[in-house]
């Protein structure tokens, strides 16, 4: 799939959206299996398959957050979260400017914790900022998909991740996924200051062995799909 909108300036103007869509990723470790760039992958699916259906200004993603905790692994690169809050403020500064005033904001990682300050940051006066999919979201994929694992069991590299990419970029999973499995459940109290590496030895936590291809299908269109819009 291709993250990077081929919209020109006249079908923007012609399309007259009210409410853009960033996806905001990472570039970190998903074991050996699947990409640094998984979650600005499906951050980007998600972000595309709204747009569809609610005739959305989708924008080119941030690719590089807040991915500390994955720093033990070759390949992982963060910016603080100093700078993904002030960059999220100069875009959604810049949109209002040329009158788009209501933004999604899609996060395909979990450890972007900021931008859930940005978003109650910018909806002082009103709801003009959201930020979709939450845990709850989350956890309805799961169930609408019927995938074996839980949120908590499945958290990183897993079942879920690795059924969205099968789904939009099969050809960035490679085929060890089923012999991927680690477990990290254990994690509850030091993860922010020992790093994911103190849990696993290959960066995973999870069961991506669970998946079926039917249920990567069913998974993918049931994190695309919202339950509330701005």
């Amino acid at each position: 799939m291709n993250i990077l909108p081929t919209t020109t300036a006249a079908e923007v103007a012609t399309q007259a959206a009210r409410v853009a869509v960033i996806p905001v990723g990472s570039f970190e470790q998903h074991g050996s299996h699947l990409p640094l760039s998984t979650d600005t992958i499906i951050a980007c699916a998600i972000a595309e398959a709204i747009s569809a259906t609610y005739g959305l200004f989708v924008l080119p993603p941030i690719p590089i957050a807040c991915s500390h905790e994955h720093a033990a692994w070759p390949g992982t690169v963060s910016i603080s979260s100093a700078t993904l809050h002030r960059l999220l403020n100069d875009i959604i500064d810049s949109l209002r400017r040329s009158g788009v005033h209501k933004v999604v904001i899609v996060n395909g990682h979990g450890g972007n914790y900021v931008l859930a300050n940005v978003v109650q940051e910018l909806s002082v006066d009103g709801p003009d900022v959201v930020l979709f999919p939450g845990r709850d979201d989350w956890d309805k994929a799961r169930d609408d998909a019927g995938l074996a694992s839980s949120g908590h069991e499945d958290m990183h590299a897993g079942e879920i991740e690795t059924s969205v990419l099968l789904h939009v970029a099969p050809e960035a999973v490679r085929p060890n996924y089923r012999q991927a499995d680690s477990d990290g459940t254990d994690r509850r109290k030091h993860l922010l200051t020992l790093g994911l590496q103190a849990y696993t030895q290959s960066g995973v936590v999870g069961r991506p062995s669970s998946l079926t291809l039917a249920r990567a299908r069913r998974c993918s269109t049931a994190s695309s799909s919202p339950s509330a819009s701005t």
